[in-house]
C-alpha cells in the first residue's frame, strides 16, 4: 500500500473539513415549500405566500430563512406577515435574511408550520423582461443562491425539499415549473391558475417557474417519462424540431446510470441568463439556443446529465460542486462518443485539456478550491472541464465495468441526497477495493497537472529504448500510468510506465529502432507535454 506523508494527510483533511461559509441551521429541515405568486402584466411588484414545513432535528428556539429585503433601488421584498403554527410571532427582516421567532423552544422530532405573507419588485432570481419578440416573460433564474431574491428559503443546496408552486397570471401566459400540473383553473377576470406540485425533495437552486406564451409539445414519453418542450410561439417549428433529440440522452443516462429521478422532463426556451439552466425536470435554455440548425444537442446533453448529477445527487457545500459541473460535462461527452464514435470523445477531451493548461497558466488553482466564496466564480474551467478530466482519469484507472458499476453504485446510494466528494471516493472504493486517496487528493485537492519533458534513445546493441521522464511543474509531484505508443519499421504498439517521481527512466524492449515515441496517443492523461 502506498504511504501518504502526515502533512498529506493533514491539508487533505483540512480541505475536507472546510466550507462554503454558509450559516447552516443543523437543527432544522424544510421538508416542503408551498409558494403562491401573484403576477401581473401592469407592475413587476410581485405578491406572495410561502408556507413551510419544518422538521426539528434539535432543539431551536427561531428560523432563519433567506430572503432579500428591500434596497435603496427600490427593490426587494417586503414581509407584511408571519404566522406559525398558525399563530403572530415576532420576526426581524434585515441583511438578506428573515429572522422568526418561536413562541416556546421546538424540540427534536417536532414539526413547525411557517406562512410568510410578502411583496415587492425582485432584485434578481425572477426575472421579468421581455423575450426577443418583445413579449413579457417571467423566469426564474435561481442558480447559485438567487432564490432569496423573490422566495424566503433556505437558499443552499445542503437542504432539499419539495416544492409547489401555485402562481396567478394573466390567461394569455402558461406556466411551466418543476413536477407535474396538478391544477391549471381559468379564473374569473382573465386570470389563470395554475399549480405544480414537485414530490421529490430538490435544492432552492433548481425551483423555478417559466410564465410566457409558450408553444407546447408532448414530445415523447421514454420509460415512462413524459418529455415536453416549451418554446416561443414564434419560434415552434425551429424550436419544436432543435429540442426533438432530447430523447437521445436522457435514454443513454437512463440506461447507464440508474432511473430518472423526476414526474417529467421539460425543456423550456427561456431568459436565462446562463446558456442552459438545469432546474429539476424542467431545464430552461437561452433563448438564443433555438435556430432551427439543429446546434442544441450538446448543451441539452449536458443539462439533462445534471438531471442525474446536481439534482438529484447534489452537493452539501458549494466548493465541491465539480460533481455537479464536472460530472455533467463528462456524461455529456460520454454521450456524444456513444453517439459520434470514439474519436469524437477524444477530441472533446483533448480541447478540454488544452483548455485546462491555459487556465492553469494563468490562475492555478485546485478543482475543490476553498478559498472561493463569490459562487459565480465556481463556474470555471476547474469545476467544468478538470472535474470532467478527473472523471475521464478514474475510468481509465478503473476500467470501464469496475467504473461504471462505480457510478451506478454511487447514483443509487445517494439518490435524491446531498454528498460531498469523499462520499464519491468512499463509494468507488467499497465498490472496487482499491485505495482511492492518492489519486483523489492530487487531482482535486492540489493544483496543477503533470508538465512533462519526455526524451527517449535507442541501444541497438542491446535492443532497448530508454525513456526518460521528467515533471517540471512546480510543486506536486504527481503518480499516474502513462501510455507511450512506439512506431517502427514492425508496426505500432503501446507500453505503459508507472510515472511516481520527478526524474524517471524506463527501458523498454525493442528489436527495431522507432521512428516515432507518442506520449498518450488514447488521450486518457491530464497533462502537458513540453518535451
Amino acid at each position: 500500500m502506498r504511504i501518504i506523508t502526515g502533512i498529506l494527510l493533514f491539508l487533505l483533511s483540512a480541505s475536507l473539513s472546510a466550507t462554503d461559509k454558509y450559516s447552516r441551521n443543523s437543527n432544522i429541515d424544510v421538508v416542503q415549500y408551498e409558494f403562491t405568486i401573484y403576477l401581473s402584466d401592469s407592475y413587476d411588484l410581485i405578491r406572495g405566500e410561502a408556507r413551510l414545513r419544518i422538521n426539528h432535528t434539535g432543539s431551536t428556539n427561531s428560523i432563519n430563512l433567506d430572503l432579500v429585503d428591500l434596497g435603496s433601488d427600490g427593490k426587494g421584498m417586503n414581509v407584511e406577515e408571519v404566522r406559525v403554527d398558525n399563530k403572530p410571532v415576532h420576526w426581524l427582516h434585515n441583511n438578506k435574511r428573515l429572522e422568526i421567532e418561536l413562541a416556546s423552544v421546538k424540540d427534536e422530532g417536532e414539526t413547525t408550520n411557517i406562512l410568510i405573507r410578502y411583496y415587492g419588485i425582485p432584485a434578481d432570481g425572477l426575472i421579468i423582461s421581455s423575450n426577443r419578440y418583445g413579449d413579457r416573460t417571467f423566469f426564474a433564474d435561481n442558480w447559485p443562491d438567487r432564490a432569496r431574491n423573490w422566495i424566503p428559503c433556505i437558499d443552499h443546496p445542503s437542504d432539499k425539499a419539495f416544492v409547489d408552486f401555485i402562481v396567478y397570471a394573466p390567461e394569455k401566459y402558461k406556466v411551466v415549473s418543476n413536477g407535474y400540473l396538478y391544477e391549471e383553473s381559468v379564473l374569473p377576470e382573465g386570470i389563470k391558475l395554475t399549480h405544480w406540485k414537485e414530490e421529490i425533495s430538490i435544492p432552492t437552486k433548481v425551483m423555478v417557474i417559466g410564465v410566457a406564451k409558450f408553444a407546447v409539445q408532448l414530445a415523447g414519453e421514454i420509460g415512462g417519462t413524459d418529455i415536453w418542450t416549451y418554446v416561443f410561439p414564434e419560434d415552434r417549428e425551429a424550436g419544436f424540431s432543435d429540442y426533438s433529440v432530447a430523447g437521445g440522452p436522457f435514454t443513454w443516462y437512463s440506461e447507464n446510470i440508474g432511473p430518472y429521478a423526476y414526474e417529467k422532463l421539460a425543456n423550456v426556451q427561456s431568459k436565462t441568463m446562463f446558456g442552459g439552466m438545469e432546474n429539476a425536470g424542467c431545464i430552461f435554455y437561452s433563448e438564443k439556443s433555438v435556430t432551427g440548425e439543429g446546434r442544441v444537442e450538446r448543451l441539452m446533453a449536458h443539462e439533462i446529465a445534471h438531471q442525474w448529477f446536481g439534482n438529484s445527487v447534489t452537493e452539501k457545500d458549494w466548493h465541491h460542486v465539480w460533481l455537479s459541473e464536472g460530472f455533467a460535462t463528462y456524461f455529456a461527452a460520454l454521450y456524444q462518443g456513444y453517439k459520434d464514435g470514439e474519436t469524437r470523445l477524444k477530441a472533446i477531451m483533448n480541447m478540454s485539456r488544452q483548455r485546462i493548461i491555459s487556465s492553469n497558466k494563468i490562475h492555478p488553482a485546485p478543482v475543490i478550491d476553498t478559498t472561493i466564496f463569490e459562487f459565480m466564480k465556481l463556474l470555471n474551467t476547474n469545476s467544468y472541464q478538470k472535474g470532467a478530466w478527473v472523471l475521464h482519469m478514474l475510468r481509465n484507472e478503473l476500467g470501464d465495468d469496475l467504473f461504471w458499476k462505480s457510478i451506478q453504485t454511487y447514483y443509487a446510494r445517494y439518490r435524491n441526497r446531498n454528498v460531498l466528494t469523499s462520499d464519491l471516493q468512499r463509494t468507488i472504493e467499497d465498490v472496487s477495493g482499491r485505495d482511492m486517496s492518492r489519486f483523489f487528493y492530487q487531482w482535486l485537492y492540489l493544483p496543477g497537472h503533470p508538465e512533462l519533458k519526455i526524451s527517449w534513445t535507442y541501444n541497438n546493441r542491446r535492443g532497448e529504448i530508454k525513456i526518460n521522464v521528467e515533471q517540471v511543474q512546480e510543486g506536486h509531484i504527481f503518480e499516474f500510468p502513462l501510455v507511450l505508443e512506439i512506431n517502427d519499421r514492425s508496426g505500432t504498439r503501446s507500453e505503459q510506465v508507472m510515472v511516481k517521481q520527478k526524474v524517471q527512466s524506463f527501458t523498454i524492449k525493442s528489436e527495431n529502432t522507432p521512428y516515432e515515441i507518442i506520449p498518450d496517443p488514447e488521450v486518457r492523461l491530464l497533462f502537458e507535454d513540453i518535451s
